[in-house]
């Protein structure tokens, strides 16, 4: 039996080919975990033929077009995932907002603007799984988020997206504490940047020598740690940070 299989697993922001998203939805598919993904603004035929894709992995697949910006969305997508495909034990917070910055440039609607989906969404849709986990009676879930190693070294121009993101991680330790009684883990994955949708060949090159691995990391890196995560043999893993970078030397 494979690791998740039967399981269902909700992935946010797979919206596009190259997102880690739609990686991550792969690799729990593999493992024989039924999926349900969200995406906003995406090429409808990309999305229909994504989860045919899926499917064709032999799982069930669902899917969900909406915007995390709206308070309600934590609910609507746990509504709408236990109505299509049933209680889910996998919640991976993976779709984040990014702009430019700077304290030249920072303003409340930029700020709101991150905080609306990197932090209200990811805490919300948290806390909305662990209250289902409990009152299905189920001993044991997981939830992963994405952070982006604000920890580790400073990100220049990108005030709001550190300061969002940052907050994932002291949110992820103090709600793996509380979650621990219920068999829910919960942990965080920092990649390292990641070869996906907002890479170009100017960043590629400039990112490149700081990888002793000689590569740059991909969404396939990130969607192997997050499947671990997910299985069962992480089970005795919460409240940790995750840096999968591959080596990433910053300065």
């Amino acid at each position: 039996m494979s690791y998740n299989e039967n399981k269902i697993a909700v992935i946010t922001g797979a919206s596009n080919p190259k997102d880690i998203g739609t990686a991550i939805c792969k690799k729990l598919a593999t493992q024989g975990s039924n999926i349900f993904f969200t995406h906003w603004n995406s090429n409808e035929d990309w999305i229909k033929n994504f989860q045919q894709e899926i499917i064709r992995m032999g799982v069930l697949c669902e899917q969900i077009n909406i915007d995390l910006t709206d308070a309600s969305a934590a609910v609507t997508i746990l509504d709408t995932v236990t109505k299509t495909l049933g209680t889910p034990s996998i919640l991976v917070n993976n779709a984040a907002h990014s702009t430019r910055d700077g304290y030249m440039l920072l303003d409340a609607k930029t700020l709101d603007d991150h905080y609306a989906v990197n932090m209200r969404s990811t805490f919300l849709l948290c806390v909305e799984f662990a209250r289902l986990l409990k009152g299905a009676d189920l001993n044991s879930g997981r939830i992963i988020n994405m952070t982006s190693g604000q920890d580790l070294g400073p990100m220049a121009e990108e005030l709001s997206y550190a300061a969002t993101k940052g907050a994932i991680s002291a949110f992820t330790r103090s709600l793996a504490q509380e979650l621990a009684t219920l068999g829910i883990t919960v942990n965080a994955v920092n990649p390292g940047p990641t070869d996906s949708t907002w890479m170009n060949d100017d960043i590629r090159d400039h990112l490149l020598p700081k990888f002793p691995m000689g590569r740059i990391g991909t969404p396939e890196d990130v969607a192997r740690v997050i499947a671990f995560l997910a299985s069962e043999e992480a089970g005795w893993i919460t409240g940790q940070i995750i840096h999968s970078e591959g080596g990433f030397m910053r300065g």
